[in-house]
């Protein structure tokens, strides 16, 4: 009963056009980091292609001004390839930082806490979920 998903994505007609569109990113991205130094391809990434202008995302402004720079012998290269491209536009993809948080408070149990937990896990039937987990927090805590 269970059918591939290339037969639904290929099904309509604008899924289809999305499909072929999805597929030759990967064909360029391919093409586009063969045509790169190993560290720089690691650096950027093949955006979208809009008419004969592919947009390629780089990590850092370096990495852009450096691809700014190789723009045009890539986009000859890309050509010997068989891609139709004219220019090759160049964006920063800006990486949102992690939201600070501030480390968790750490707790501790005194020494009489820690008995008092014991004591009382001890009332508890020898089955007991609860009696467990306080005599698991009671071994581990500090």
């Amino acid at each position: 009963m269970t059918q591939s998903i290339q037969r639904f994505l290929g099904g309509g007609d604008a899924l289809s056009r999305l499909q072929d569109h999805a597929a030759r990113l990967r064909r360029l991205q391919g093409a586009f980091e063969r045509c790169l130094p190993p560290l720089l391809a690691a650096s950027c990434r093949v955006g979208n292609l809009k008419g004969e202008t592919l947009v390629v995302f780089a990590q850092g402004n370096a990495v852009a001004v450096k691809l700014k720079q190789m723009a045009p012998s890539l986009v000859e290269r890309l050509r010997d390839q068989g891609h139709l491209l004219s220019e090759i536009q160049v964006r920063v993809a800006v990486q949102q930082p992690a939201p600070w948080r501030p480390a968790p408070a750490e707790r501790c149990i005194s020494a009489q806490g820690k008995q008092s937990l014991t004591e009382f896990a001890a009332t508890l039937p020898a089955d007991s979920p609860l009696r467990e987990a306080l005599e698991r927090l009671a071994r581990r805590s500090r």
